[in-house]
């Protein structure tokens, strides 16, 4: 079995979303000062490196992290290459893929061999149409290696709520290089955190092992 952490590392250089919060951390314990314990406290946000949007990311009455449905983020997914640059990827984008069974989408683009310091220009995004195509093939969950499922600048977010319209759940910033196109076996579990509007995953996929 071969196990892909497809996961951003979360340090002080990851870099964010332009205006949201750097992650940073500091000690409130050393073992090297006294203490019998090194003791951190971290400051982030919610969407620092890969993580699930929470549906009240974009919805007032939208579910928080521990209210969503943790079934979606695991399982098996489709992990597939989109030469796509830039602008809205549609379904004629995947054709040549071998979707059947589809029930998780992992699209990876250039945006992988990006490093985790930099922060990706112009970066492409599924369109609602992609969205409902997926939706019709049964789909759960769409993960991205780009920071989000909308144009940068969008101020309506389209793509987001046409996610949650269909009972679907995403993931966004994921780290694809490396991995091969094919069928694996997808664990990438939100935090349980009220209140708030996403949470950083540890995102894996396992091959030889699909449920």
């Amino acid at each position: 079995m071969t196990v892909y952490d497809i996961s951003r590392t979360i340090s002080p250089t990851l870099a964010v979303w332009p205006g949201d919060a750097p992650f940073s951390f500091e000690h409130a314990l050393r073992i090297r000062d006294g203490s019998s314990v090194n003791l951190t406290t971290i400051t982030l946000s919610p969407h620092s490196g890969s993580h699930a949007d929470a549906y009240y990311h974009f919805s007032d009455g939208g579910a928080h992290p521990d209210q969503m449905p943790l079934d979606h983020y695991m399982g098996p997914v489709h992990v597939v290459t989109s030469d796509r640059r830039s602008g809205g990827i549609v379904p004629a984008d995947l054709a040549g893929h071998d979707l059947a069974g589809l029930q998780r989408l992992l699209i990876h683009t250039w945006v992988s061999d990006v490093p985790d310091g930099q922060w990706p220009e112009n970066f492409p995004y599924p369109t609602p149409e992609l969205i409902d195509w997926l939706a019709a093939q049964g789909a759960v969950l769409l993960g991205l290696d780009c920071p989000s499922v909308d144009r940068f600048d969008s101020a309506d977010l389209p793509g987001h709520h046409r996610l949650r319209e269909h009972g679907m759940v995403n993931l966004e910033s994921l780290c694809l290089a490396g991995v091969p196109d094919g069928v694996y076996e997808l664990v990438a579990l939100p935090l349980k955190l009220a209140g708030v509007c996403g949470s950083p995953v540890r995102a894996i996929l396992r091959s030889g092992r699909v449920l």
